[in-house]
C-alpha cells in the first residue's frame, strides 16, 4: 500500500509541475490534478472505499491480535 501511495503522489506532483510549466497557475493545475477523481461514477467511488475500508480493517485486526498477544 506503501508504495502504491508513493506512486500516485509522485505521478501527481509530475502532472502538477508539466501543468505549471505548460503555463497554468497552480490553482488551475492542482484542479487538473485531481479531476479525475470527480468524475468517478458511483460504482467506481463504491470499489474505492471498498478497498480502502478493507485495507484498514485488515490492519487494524493484525494490530489488535498483536497487541492482545503481548499482553
Amino acid at each position: 500500500m506503501g508504495i502504491s501511495l508513493l506512486m500516485l503522489g509522485c505521478l501527481m506532483a509530475f502532472s502538477l509541475s508539466i501543468d505549471i510549466l505548460q503555463g497554468f497557475d497552480f490553482s488551475h493545475a492542482l484542479q487538473n490534478t485531481v479531476s479525475p477523481f470527480r468524475v468517478m461514477e458511483v460504482i467506481e467511488l463504491f470499489v474505492l472505499y471498498f478497498l480502502l475500508f478493507l485495507y484498514f480493517a485488515e490492519s487494524a485486526y493484525y494490530f489488535i491480535k498483536r497487541r492482545n498477544e503481548n499482553k
